[in-house]
C-alpha cells in the first residue's frame, strides 16, 4: 500500500491562470464543497515559496473553488507520526490505529503492486530462440515480493520526487549465487547515481538491510534480477520486502494499521504486530485475545481452531549426562503449541524424567568431572573414555565422528525452512538427539524443509597423497540415514559455502532403508553440509505426515581443522613442517626419516622447525655462539674468545654493547624534495631474556612492529605536533646469528674489508647474521655484518657507520654493513699488555712501576698493578766489601808466593849438592845415605841463605855465569863435606 499521495507537478502561474478560466466559463455550475476539491501545492519558485491551490477531483462538476493562497515553505516538513493538514497548513499527530513515517513514504504489505511500482520482464540472451518474459515479474506473496527464477531479466522500478535529500532502505533474502540480484538508483536524465556496488551479496542465513542515499529531485528505483542457472538446475528468488524512502516534503494523511497490527498511541510512527494468541483487524488500536479453543500465530489477522493433539505434537529428547553418568528421557510439547489437550480423542503428554545410562562420548572426547564430553588436545586422541598423547613421529588423524547422540554437537545446528525460504527462529527442533541417532521432530508443515547443518572451519593439506584416494581429495564426509515415509518424502544432502549458499549434492524419494553415504570434497570453499527432510510437495500447509521421519545415525568428516582424533599415523615424514600435526621430537632431537625415531642432535646444535627430519634438521651454531634452552636459535653472551695469526688469543667483552642500540643514517631526500632518514635498531648479542631490537610502522591505525636482532625503518616529518616523525615500511635485516669471527667470510656472509679500511693491527671482531625474509630482490633472504673495531679513544656505545660509498647501509640491497667503534670493543687486558719499570736502589729502598704498552689496545680486564717498594743494598757498602777482600786476598796471594819461593830455593840447594856430591860424573847421582833431612841441615842452610847481603850483591849473585850443566856454581865447605862422604860409606859396610 502506498504511504504517500503523490501530486502532479503545477506551476503557480498555470494553476492561477487555469482558475481564472474555469470560473469564467463555468458560471451556471453548483458551488463546489469540500469533498468536490482537494488543495496541492505549486512547484517552488526561485525564493523557495510556492502557493496552495485546489483542485476540483472532477473537473466542470462545481465552481466557486477556493482562492489560492501562499503556502508553507519549501524546506518545510512534519516529524514521525504526524500529518500536514492542508487545511490549515500545520502538522497534526495522527490518531490511534494509525500511522505515520513523517517525511518518508514506506511500503510492507504486498497483497498487489503498491501503487507507483511497475514490474516487467525482458530477455537479454542474445544468439537464441525468442522466449516470452511477460510472466517473467516480480509477483507480490503477501508480507514480500518474490522475484523471478527463469533466465529472463526481472526488473520492478518505482519513481518518487524528493524535495530535500533522503535514503531508501530496503530489507532482502537473496540465497541463490545462481541468480544475480542488482539495486541501482537513477534521475530523471537516466543517470545512474554513485554507489560502491550495485550488485547484492548473497545472505548467508537471514534477511539483509540495504541502505543507499538519494539527492533531492527526481529518482527512479531499480531492483533487477537474472538467472544464470544451468538448464534444469532449481533457482531460489530473491524475496524483498519493507522498502522505505524519507526526503519527501510531507504526508497528508495517516495510514491503517494493517489487520494483526496495532497502534495503541496518537502520533505513532509505525505500528507492533499483534503477539501469538491474539488478532486485530485493520485499523486497530488493541490487540484482542483469541479464544480458549481458537490459537493464532504471531502478527494475525483472525484465530483458528485448535486440533486436538496427537502423537505428532509432541517429541522426546535427553537431558545432559549428570554427575552419575546418567540422562534423563523428556517428553516436549511442540512449540509454539497450537493443539489442545481438552479436545475429543486428544492424546496427553508421556511422563518424563525416565533415567538412562548415558552414552560414551564420541571419538576424540573425553568425560570430564562434570560427566561432560570434552575435546582432547590437538596431540592427542581417544576412543571416547580417556585422551591419550600420540607418540613422537605419529600424527592425530584430525576430523569429527559423531555416532552417539546425547547433546548436538557445537557445530551442529537445527533449523525450519518453510516454503518462502525464510527461517522461522521460534522453530528450531526441526533435529533431535535421541542417544543412537538424531531424527527429525514432527509438527511442522508437510512442505516445510527440516534442515540439520554441520559447518567445519576448513581443511589441512593433506600429508598423505593414498593411491587410493581421488585426485585431489582434502576430505572425504560419510554418514548412515534412514527414512521412513507414507507420502512423496525427500530426503537431501547439500554442500556449499554456508546454509544458504550451497547445492543439493543428492537426494532420495520415499522410505530409504538404513544405508551409507560417502562425498569426496576438493574445495576448500566446501564448509557448509546440511540434511533436509521434506514431508511433501506442493503448496500444502497441512501436517499430514508429520509421523514421517528421517534418522542419521553417524556422521564422519576428516581431515578437519580444529577437529579431534580417534586414532593417530604413522606421520608423512617428507612432507613435515609447522603446519604439520605430527607430533614432533623433543628439543634437541631429529626424526629419523625411515624409522621415526627421535635421535640426539650433536652438541651445541638447534633443530630447524621447517625440516625437523632428518640429520640436516640438526644445524650447528657458529663459531662464538651456543644455543639456547629451547634449541631454536644460536645466541651469544657477548664473550667472544678469538685466535690472531700470531697464535696468541684474544678476550673480547661486549656486554656494555649489548642493549639496543638506535641510530640514523645521513637525510636522504625525494624527487620532490621530501626528506626522510633510514632509521636502524641494532641488538647485538640477542641473549635469552634480552629485548630484541624493534621497528615500527605508525603510518596507518594498525601498527605494526617488526623484532629481531637488526631491523631498520624509514622516518618522515610529520606535520602533527604531538608527532615529530612518523615510522613506516620497517622490515627485518637480521632475526637470526650466524656466527663470531675475525674471518671476513663467514656460511656463505662476506664482509670485504675495504668497505671500512683499517690501519691498526688488532682484527675486528665481525658477527654475521641472517634474515628469513625472502624478497623478489633477496632470493636467500637479507643479511647483516657489525664490524667491531677496537678505539680507546671512544667512549661512547653508539658510534656506528655505514659504509661511505653505500649511504643505506647496503650496496646490493640485501646484505647490510655497520662499522660500530668503542673502547669496549678492545679486547680485555692481560699482563702482556703492562711493562715494569725498576728503579735505582736509594738509601736502601728500591721502587718497581708498572706502566701500559704504548699504542693501548685494550679496555677491562686485568688492573694496571700499583707501585711496589722493597729493601735493597747500597753500591757503597759493596764497593767497601770489595776493596776489603781484595786486599785481604792480595796479601794472602803475597805470603803463599813467598812460601813457596822459599821452599824451591831450598830444593835448588839440595840438588846443588847432590851434583856436587856425585864428582862431576853425568847421569849418575851420588847414593843419598839418608831421605830424611840431618839434623842440623837447616840451621846450616838458613845460616848460609840468610846471610844478610846488599842489594847489590843480590843482584850479582842472580846475574852471575852458570856452569855448562845450567847449575849455579856454589862454594862449598870441605870439612862438611867429607864428614857426610864417611857416614855414606860407613853406611855402605854396615
Amino acid at each position: 500500500m502506498q504511504r504517500l499521495l503523490t501530486a502532479p507537478r503545477l506551476r503557480a502561474a498555470g494553476v492561477v491562470l487555469l482558475w481564472l478560466v474555469l470560473t469564467q466559463a463555468s458560471g451556471d455550475l453548483p458551488i463546489c464543497k469540500e469533498s468536490d476539491y482537494h488543495f496541492e501545492y505549486t512547484e517552488c519558485d526561485r525564493l523557495g515559496t510556492r502557493w496552495r491551490v485546489a483542485v476540483p477531483n472532477k473537473p466542470d462538476t462545481c465552481t466557486a473553488l477556493p482562492d489560492p493562497v501562499k503556502g508553507t515553505q519549501c524546506t518545510f516538513s512534519c516529524g514521525e507520526g504526524e500529518f500536514l493538514d492542508m487545511q490549515s497548513q500545520q502538522c497534526q499527530k495522527c490518531s490511534a490505529g494509525t500511522y505515520s513515517l513523517g517525511t518518508g513514504v514506506a511500503f510492507d504489505e504486498w497483497d498487489s503492486l503498491p501503487t507507483g511500482f511497475i514490474t516487467q520482464g525482458v530477455m537479454v540472451n542474445e544468439g537464441k530462440a525468442l522466449t516470452d518474459c511477460s510472466n517473467s515479474t516480480w509477483t507480490p506473496k503477501g508480507d514480500y515480493a518474490a522475484s523471478n527464477t527463469d533466465e529472463c531479466t526481472a526488473t520492478l522500478s518505482y519513481a518518487v520526487s524528493l524535495k530535500k535529500p533522503g535514503t531508501v532502505t530496503f530489507e532482502y533474502f537473496h540465497p541463490d549465487r545462481n541468480l544475480y540480484f542488482e539495486f541501482f538508483v537513477q534521475n530523471d536524465q537516466c543517470q545512474s547515481a554513485e554507489s560502491e556496488s550495485r550488485w547484492m551479496k548473497v545472505s548467508e542465513k537471514d534477511w539483509n538491510q540495504y541502505t543507499v542515499d538519494l539527492t533531492s529531485g527526481n529518482n527512479v528505483l531499480y531492483w533487477r534480477t537474472t538467472s544464470y542457472a544451468l538448464q534444469g538446475a532449481a533457482v531460489k528468488p530473491v524475496l524483498l520486502r519493507n522498502i522505505q524512502v524519507s526526503g519527501v516534503a510531507y504526508t497528508s494523511e495517516c495510514f491503517h494499521c494493517k489487520p494483526g497490527t496495532h497502534s495503541a498511541k496518537a502520533g505513532s510512527a509505525r505500528c507492533t504486530p499483534c503477539p501469538a494468541d491474539t488478532y486485530s483487524n485493520k485499523g486497530a488500536t488493541v490487540c484482542h485475545q483469541c479464544e480458549q479453543d481458537k490459537y493464532s500465530e504471531p502478527g494475525s489477522g483472525s484465530c483458528k481452531e485448535r486440533p486436538a493433539c496427537t502423537h505428532s505434537d509432541y517429541f522426546y529428547t535427553h537431558t545432559p549426562c549428570d554427575s552419575e553418568g546418567k540422562t534423563q528421557l523428556m517428553y516436549k510439547w511442540i512449540e509454539p503449541k497450537i493443539c489442545s489437550e481438552t479436545a475429543e480423542g486428544a492424546v496427553k503428554l508421556p511422563a518424563s524424567g525416565e533415567k538412562q545410562t548415558c552414552p560414551p562420548c564420541n571419538p576424540g572426547f573425553f568425560v570430564s568431572n562434570s560427566s561432560s564430553c570434552e575435546p582432547c588436545g590437538s596431540d592427542s586422541h581417544s576412543n571416547g573414555t580417556v585422551c591419550v598423547k600420540c607418540p613422537a613421529g605419529t600424527e592425530p588423524l584430525i576430523g569429527f565422528e559423531y555416532k552417539w547422540w546425547n547433546t548436538m554437537p557445537t557445530n551442529m545446528r537445527s533449523s525450519v525452512l518453510a516454503q518462502e525460504y525464510s527461517s522461522d527462529p521460534n522453530r528450531s527442533t526441526a533435529w533431535e538427539v535421541a542417544g543412537e541417532y538424531v531424527y527429525t521432530t514432527p509438527g511442522y508443515h508437510d512442505t516445510d524443509y527440516l534442515m540439520l547443518t554441520l559447518t567445519v572451519p576448513g581443511y589441512r593439506i593433506p600429508q598423505f597423497n593414498n593411491k587410493g584416494s581421488e585426485r585431489g581429495e582434502l576430505s572425504r564426509i560419510s554418514f548412515v540415514f534412514e527414512t521412513m515415509c507414507t507420502a512423496d518424502c525427500k530426503f537431501y544432502f547439500l554442500a556449499g559455502y554456508s546454509e544458504w549458499n550451497n547445492y543439493v549434492v543428492e537426494q532420495w524419494k520415499g522410505s530409504s532403508r538404513k544405508q551409507s553415504y560417502s562425498y569426496v570434497i576438493q574445495s576448500n570453499r566446501t564448509i557448509s553440509f546440511s540434511w533436509a527432510l521434506q514431508r511433501t510437495e506442493g503448496l500444502s500447509m497441512n501436517k499430514t505426515y508429520n509421523s514421517d521421519f528421517a534418522k542419521i545415525y553417524s556422521v564422519h568428516i576428516t581431515n578437519v581443522v580444529g577437529g579431534v582424533a580417534s586414532q593417530c599415523r604413522r606421520c608423512a615424514l617428507t612432507s613435515v613442517g609447522t603446519d604439520s600435526a605430527c607430533v614432533l621430537c623433543p628439543p634437541g632431537h631429529f626424526m629419523v626419516s625411515e624409522t621415526g625415531a627421535c635421535n640426539s642432535c650433536p652438541p651445541n646444535s638447534i633443530t630447524k622447525a621447517s625440516q625437523p627430519v632428518g640429520e640436516e634438521a640438526c644445524v650447528r651454531c657458529g663459531p662464538n655462539t651456543r644455543r639456547n634452552k629451547a634449541h631454536t636459535a644460536c645466541v651469544s653472551d657477548c664473550k667472544v674468545d678469538v685466535k690472531t695469526t700470531e697464535g696468541t688469543r684474544l678476550h673480547y667483552n661486549f656486554s656494555p654493547l649489548s642493549n639496543v642500540t638506535e641510530f640514523y643514517s645521513s637525510p636522504s631526500f625525494t624527487s620532490k624534495g621530501l626528506r626522510y632518514f633510514h632509521r636502524f635498531s641494532l641488538g647485538l648479542c640477542g641473549a635469552e631474556n634480552k629485548v630484541p631490537a624493534s621497528c615500527v610502522d605508525n603510518v596507518t591505525e594498525n601498527e605494526r612492529t617488526v623484532k629481531g636482532y637488526i631491523c631498520q625503518s624509514t622516518l618522515v616529518p610529520s606535520d602533527l605536533r604531538a608527532q615529530k616523525m612518523v615510522s613506516g615500511q620497517p622490515f627485518l635485516i637480521g632475526d637470526s646469528l650466524v656466527g663470531v669471527s675475525t674471518e671476513t667470510t663467514l656460511l656463505g656472509i662476506s664482509s670485504p674489508t675495504w668497505l671500512f679500511p683499517s690501519a691498526s693491527e688488532l682484527p675486528d671482531v665481525i658477527f654475521y647474521y641472517r634474515s628469513s625474509d625472502i624478497t623478489q630482490a633477496c632470493k636467500q633472504g637479507r643479511s647483516a655484518t657489525i664490524r667491531l673495531r677496537c678505539n680507546p679513544a671512544i667512549a661512547a656505545k653508539d658510534f656506528i657507520h655505514l659504509p661511505s660509498n653505500c649511504s643505506e647501509g647496503t650496496c646490493d640491497g640485501c646484505t647490510f654493513h655497520f662499522l660500530w667503534q668503542s673502547q669496549h670493543a678492545c679486547p680485555l687486558c692481560t699482563k702482556n699488555h703492562y711493562k715494569e719499570i725498576v728503579s735505582a736502589c736509594i738509601q736502601g729502598i728500591q721502587k718497581t712501576t708498572y706502566m701500559w704498552q704504548q699504542p693501548l689496545q685494550c679496555n677491562g680486564g686485568v688492573s694496571l698493578p700499583g707501585q711496589k717498594v722493597s729493601a735493597c743494598v747500597s753500591l757503597d757498602f759493596w764497593l767497601k766489601f770489595g776493596v776489603t777482600t781484595g786486599t785481604i786476598g792480595a796479601l794472602l796471594l803475597v805470603s803463599i808466593s813467598c812460601y813457596f819461593w822459599k821452599k824451591t830455593r831450598k830444593l835448588q840447594y839440595r840438588y846443588s849438592k847432590l851434583m856436587m856430591s856425585s864428582g862431576g860424573k853425568e847421569c849418575e847421582l851420588p847414593t843419598a845415605e839418608s831421605c830424611a833431612i840431618m839434623e842440623g841441615e837447616d840451621a846450616e842452610d838458613d845460616l848460609i841463605y840468610l846471610t844478610k847481603k846488599s842489594l847489590f850483591s843480590k843482584i850479582k849473585s842472580f846475574s852471575r855465569e852458570r856452569t855448562s850443566d845450567g847449575f849455579d856454581s856454589v862454594p862449598l865447605k870441605f870439612s862438611s863435606s867429607r864428614h857426610q862422604q864417611a857416614e855414606y860409606e860407613d853406611s855402605d859396610d854396615d
